[in-house]
């Protein structure tokens, strides 16, 4: 284990997958109002510039355009010399990078498998030299499909296909963990792994299946609501504002922490999400029902139980105001983009 180094005023922390959609209100928040100083590490293979845009000229955050399947060393960039990580290194991660999409899923699988393993392996062994304290992004789908309105404790032990054409991104987070637990054990790592549930809220990728947001943009457009599935489709759905917060207090929190679900443990119809859209938006959009997609699947709702003892968090945003936060940024991206809205 590397010694640990001198912190120079504040904080560096390391982001990978920061420029994606948690990734970047992530980067946002520990700019804003955490103060500290942000590196950001994308490729932009399932993530867009434009979310991170307004970020750019902040004098703590520094962009580094990298796949981080491929092996790195911080020094390599001498744009982060300003942040004296020859001598300081880094304090913190968040790794958060991992090709996630329900409509292009077969586009990334490599991608998906490598970001689970090499990729895991390569944030793993920064943290390793840097003494850092590392938080892995998992997510629900280790636990496997589940009923809709069943309840999930962490303890519980999930069963996936793995070798189903989804098999990359379910076995590959359950693996990932692995890596997590495995490097706590050898190097006594600080780590925390957050297992995520559904999240939505601005910046969630347009057209891409993602639901939420597309559901919005079709019915400012006055076009029809698609759900994949039928009307009995039902998720919990937590603000992606409450997921960032939660994933601060973990890293915040005494450490290293066995994996803590972080969702809402409230259950919602996808076909009432869609009125209250058409709702909101005044819309004469009809809803419409297409064949499930091979990744959305149901996955259940969390049990909060330990989020609520070790980190103090609960969801604080309800699902119509964070609805009405979504649609007030889908505009403004929708005029920008020239949608004709």
């Amino acid at each position: 284990m590397a010694l640990k180094t001198p912190i120079f005023g504040t904080k560096n922390v390391l982001v990978t997958g920061g420029a994606g959609f948690i990734g970047s209100h992530l980067c946002e928040q520990l700019l804003k109002k955490h103060k500290l100083k942000v590196i950001c590490i994308d490729d932009f293979s399932n993530s867009q510039s434009a979310n991170i845009d307004h970020l750019i000229n902040d004098p703590n955050f520094e962009f580094i355009r990298h796949n981080v399947n491929e092996p790195f060393t911080l020094e390599q960039w001498p744009e982060l010399e300003k942040f004296k990580v020859k001598f300081q290194g880094i304090q913190e991660i968040y790794q958060l990078a991992c090709p996630t999409s329900a409509k292009n899923f077969d586009q990334f699988k490599i991608e998906t498998l490598l970001a689970n393993s090499s990729g895991m392996r390569n944030v793993l062994e920064l943290a390793v030299k840097n003494h850092a304290k590392f938080l892995f992004a998992s997510s629900s789908v280790v636990y496997g499909p589940r009923k809709g309105g069943e309840r999930i404790k962490e303890s519980e032990e999930g069963v996936v296909n793995h070798l189903s054409p989804r098999g990359c991104y379910d076995e590959g987070k359950r693996f990932a963990e692995t890596m997590v637990e495995t490097y706590r054990q050898v190097y006594n790592l600080d780590v925390r792994t957050a297992r995520i549930f559904r999240t939505y809220g601005p910046r969630l990728k347009l057209f891409d299946g993602q639901m939420i947001s597309d559901f919005i943009v079709s019915a400012l457009q006055n076009k029809d609501l698609v759900i994949y599935g039928d009307e009995n489709f039902s998720s919990a759905l937590v603000y992606v504002n409450d997921t960032v917060d939660a994933l601060v207090k973990m890293m915040e929190a005494p450490g290293p922490l066995s994996p803590i679900n972080i969702g809402s443990d409230r259950l919602y119809k996808l076909f009432d999400v869609a009125q209250m859209v058409i709702r909101l938006t005044n819309s004469s959009s009809k809803i419409v029902f297409n064949p499930p997609l091979s990744f959305i699947s149901p996955l259940g709702i969390p049990d909060l139980m330990l989020a609520k003892e070790l980190l103090g968090w609960i969801p604080l945003i309800d699902l119509e105001q964070g609805i009405k936060k979504t649609i007030d940024f889908d505009v403004v991206r929708a005029k920008l983009a020239g949608a004709g809205i």
